[in-house]
Parts: structure tokens; sequence; C-alpha cells
């Protein structure tokens, strides 16, 4: 046979491999303020002077909320039949207790008949960092029990709700950015500076809200619901393969997540963390709190974008390598680009955790200026190789045994990039934020067909001349 004419099985992924993409309500669907939804701390935020490049806000975003059936024709036509989204709860609760907002359950019924229309299945993302205004003001927010109280109900709201209609639910996204990036400097919303205990309370809270939105599957939920936390660990990557410089990027790993995955899978604030933060900035502890933030769950999300490296020092210590200044980096001034990441992160939590399912729920790149072409092109190859390496990185994961099912890339289409406002561009789908017309750039239909065909690499055989035929279609 031909060497030209087979799929490169060296990056063909698992059968049943799971490819979609993901969003977020606040950045995506703007109606901020329709339809009876109330404030979140990121929409007062925003309106803060200085707190968001170029003044923007979330009040029209890509304008989702009225554009849905749209961007799910777009995914149908791109053969993505997975994303992952989330629901807003001030769209629910626009205090985030009290009255239920019906407008805001209609809303997301209209969206999951859309999307069964289009053949494609929703992941639930229950919070992402969306809290609802009133209760910062009324209560200060992550810091007080009364958030997690709201929350369960909220959790047990939306299950019950949608629970017929969605079978794959994620808790909470990315804890450490709605309580230490939010509490403890000035970065996210509501961007307000706190002591180490009460940031430490702020985890504490949102653990327990997770273990919430667990029960809350476990009862409301479809038979064979799956549910399961949303974290972003920073990932160290050992300069070499050695033994040495591999513990000593498992001991970095360990350390960076003694507030979220320690007490998630130990079941206690352990003696390093209290090494680490001090006995008295332990959070405030009460009965049954750790049967709660342990409750089984039958995935774990990662969301991994870049690492950084790590070596064993002479005496075996864990020493950090510096990034030299031309060091490849996207547009954003945090992402190195750092393939290795994509398989150290999955592996760190299998070597550390033992045996867990995980699904990659964010990887992709940002860049400032992606313009269309004289052809109406977003010619984004920088996005399209980096996300290729990426994946390279991760099939070896794979391979090495680790338990990784499925990948969402971020993001389908450009969207508010919190405090970068809409400067910074994710997506796979170009948005003008003037007509807010959709294009799907280069690397929407290079995705595509890593889709079609569950590889990387296709050989003459492959679907894929046929695929860039019916792609080049949604350009024209």
């Amino acid at each position: 046979m031909n060497s030209n004419t087979h799929t490169d099985s060296r990056y063909t992924f698992p059968e049943n491999f799971m490819w979609g993409v993901a969003a977020a309500a606040p950045q995506i669907e703007g109606a901020a303020y329709e339809d009876g939804k109330g404030e979140s701390v990121w929409d007062a935020y925003a309106k803060i002077p200085g707190k968001i490049k170029n003044g923007d806000n979330l009040d029209q975003a890509c304008d989702h909320y009225h554009r849905f059936p749209e961007d799910f024709k777009l995914m149908r036509e791109l053969g993505i039949k997975d994303y992952r989204l989330s629901i807003a709860w001030p769209r629910i609760f626009p205090n985030g207790d009290g009255d239920i907002n019906q407008a805001g359950l209609d809303f997301y019924h209209r969206l999951f008949d859309s999307m069964e229309t289009n053949g494609i299945t929703p992941w639930v993302t229950c919070f992402h960092w969306d809290l609802p205004q009133s209760l910062e003001t009324r209560f200060g927010g992550w810091r007080s029990r009364k958030t997690v109280d709201a929350f369960a109900h909220y959790a047990e709201t939306i299950v019950k709700a949608f629970g017929s209609r969605v079978k794959n639910w994620f808790t909470i996204n990315e804890i450490v950015a709605f309580t230490r990036r939010a509490y403890g400097m000035e970065r996210n919303a509501p961007g307000i500076v706190c002591d180490t205990k009460t940031i430490n309370q702020t985890y504490h809270h949102a653990l327990l809200c997770h273990g919430h939105a667990v029960q809350a599957v476990r009862q409301y939920g479809q038979p064979g619901s799956r549910v399961g936390l949303v974290d972003n660990p920073l990932v160290p990557i050992p300069i070499t393969d050695s033994k040495a410089d591999i513990q000593a990027a498992r001991a970095c790993f360990a350390e960076d997540s003694r507030r979220v995955l320690d007490p998630l899978y130990r079941g206690e604030y352990t003696a390093d963390y209290i090494k680490e933060y001090g006995a008295e900035n332990l959070p405030d502890v009460q009965a049954g709190d750790f049967d709660l933030i342990t409750e089984p769950c039958d995935l774990i999300g990662l969301n991994i974008y870049w690492g950084y490296y790590v070596r064993a020092d002479a005496e075996g210590k864990p020493e950090r390598v510096p990034f030299p200044p031309d060091y490849p980096a996207a547009s954003v001034d945090w992402l190195k680009i750092t393939p290795e990441s994509l398989y150290w992160g999955p592996r760190h939590i299998r070597d550390i955790y033992g045996e867990q399912t995980i699904y990659i729920a964010e990887n992709g790149c940002g860049y400032h200026d992606e313009p269309l072409n004289e052809k109406g092109e977003c010619l984004d190859l920088q996005r399209r190789d980096l996300i290729r390496n990426y994946l390279k990185e991760l099939h070896r994961a794979i391979q090495d045994g680790v338990d990784v099912q499925g990948y969402f890339l971020w993001s389908f289409m450009d969207n508010f990039e919190w405090g970068e406002g809409y400067g910074i561009r994710f997506g796979i789908t170009h948005m003008d934020y003037t007509t807010l017309k959709r294009t799907p750039k280069l690397s929407a239909y290079w995705y595509a067909e890593v889709i079609r065909n569950n590889a990387l690499y296709h050989g003459e055989n492959s679907q894929s001349a046929t695929a860039r035929t019916e792609l080049s279609a949604l350009a024209t």
C-alpha cells in the first residue's frame, strides 16, 4: 500500500473520542439587561472606568441571545456535535435568590430546542463567573455562606428544569478565577483585595457549591447523567523526562493544587496547606462540609492553555526555569506556547490523584489582530498550528494510558475576553462586532476535518477532499 494513502495512525484518536467547542454565557450572550435578567458582577465591573480595556462591556457581546439559531446552524455545517456552554445564573435568578425569572428558563429551553434540531449535544456548566451582583452587594458574594445557599437552590432549579435535556454537567469553572483573582487581586470582578483567610474562605464556599451541584445532578438528572468540576491547574513541565525532573514537576503541581484539587480528592486541608497558609488562615469548616465537597464525580474538566518549565536542582529540589525574552507567546501576555502542557496536565492528575476520566474543557489561543482579507477569509495559521501541536501532546498522553475522553476547543467564536474586552480574539469563528457577522476562520475548517476524521492527519483515502469542498461553500 502506498504510504501516502492511509490515515496517519500516529495521530488518530480513540474511537468515540469527543470533539467539541466551548463558550460561556456572559462572554457571548449579550442581552445583559433584557427579559428580566439581573446584573452580574461582570456587568457591573465593566461599567467602572478603566477596568476593561477600551471601555468594553457585556451589554451586546456576540448577541448570541438573539442569534443562537444562526450559531448552531454554523456549528452543524462545520460538523460540530458537542458544545460546552454555561447558564447565566442572573438570567434564572435576577437577584441570585428569591423569585425565578421564567423568561430566563424559557430562553434556555429555546436554546436547547435549537441545539437538538441541529444535532448538537449540550455540556452545561452551571457557573462560569457571572455571580449575580445582588449577592455581592447584599452578602459579600463568595465571602458569604449565604451565596452557597443561593447557589444550591439555583443548581437544583436548573437541573430540575433541564435535566431531561442535558446529560453532561460541569459544576463550576475555574475556581481560582473568581476567588483569589477576584478577592485577592484587582484582576477579576468584583476586583477587591482581601486577607488570606478571606480568600481561603471563598475557595471553600466555591467547593461547597461544586458539591451542591453534584448532589442536584444525582437527585434530579436523567439516568446516566455525568458531572464533574472544571479546574485550570498550573502545569509544570519537566525539562527532561528524567526521574528527577518529573518528580520536581510533580511536586510543583501538588503544591499548586492545595486549594482546589487536594480538598476535592483528599477531603481535607492537608498539613502542607496549613504549613503554606497558616493555621490561623484556615477557612471556617462546618460539620459535613467535606462530605459535600468530596461527592463522587464522573469526570474532571481541565482548562489548559500553557505551562511552565521545571527541573531538579543540584539538591533535587524543584527549580522553575524562567522563559527567555523571545520565548514564543500568543497575544495575551500569560499564554506562553507550551504544547507539552496538554500532556503533563492530564498526566499529573493521574499520577497524583489516581485514575480519573478527563476532558479538556478548554484549550486554545488568543490574538490581537485577525482581519479578514480581500476574499473575506481569516487565515489564522498561527491558531491552526498551535492547536495541532497541542493536540499531538494530548494524543501522546492518551497513548501513555491517561484516560482523556474528549476535547473542547476554546472558543467557537470571538467574544468578550474579560479584562481584555474585545481586543483579544480566541474564536475559530471571526466576529465583526459592528455588523455581528460570523465568518469561520481557516482554523474552523481545519478543526472540522479533525472532527470528521478523528485524526490530525488524513491520507488521500480520507474524506478531507470532500470536506474542503463542502466547507469552502461556507465562506461564500
